[in-house]
């Protein structure tokens, strides 16, 4: 069973940068595609970034692009999310999800296509 864990959440100021980071332990990330979501309160989950199995393909979502970042680090079997010019609109409980990806393609944003989730980290944007 793939167990995720997210890391890095925080409070920040508007304009702030933070860096979320997904880990597992016991089994490798290199086969499985990621993404990252988030969910505001009162609010549906929301898909923000994702990436291949491979690296080579991301994806993001409109609100973010241009400001987040996302990466693997295989030698730490981690992916990051580097997220910059933070706004309170990005305030959500951050979650990182897997779906195994043997032949790499485009990730996607929508929640139903991830089989593994991790409990999710806050995140707090505000002055």
């Amino acid at each position: 069973q793939l167990q995720l864990v997210e890391s890095g959440g925080g409070f920040v100021q508007p304009g702030g940068s933070l860096r979320l980071s997904c880990t597992a332990s016991k089994v490798t990330l290199d086969n499985h595609a990621i993404g990252w979501f988030r969910q505001a309160p009162g609010k549906a989950r929301e898909g923000v970034s994702g990436i291949s199995s491979s690296g080579l393909s991301t994806v993001y979502a409109d609100s973010v692009k241009g400001r987040f970042t996302i990466s693997r680090d295989k030698a730490k079997n981690t992916i990051n999310l580097e997220m910059n010019n933070l706004s309170p609109e990005d305030t959500a409980v951050y979650y990182c999800a897997a779906v195994r990806q043997v032949v790499p393609h485009p990730p996607s944003l929508e929640r139903d296509r991830y089989d593994f989730w991790g409990q999710g980290t806050q995140v707090t944007v505000s002055s």
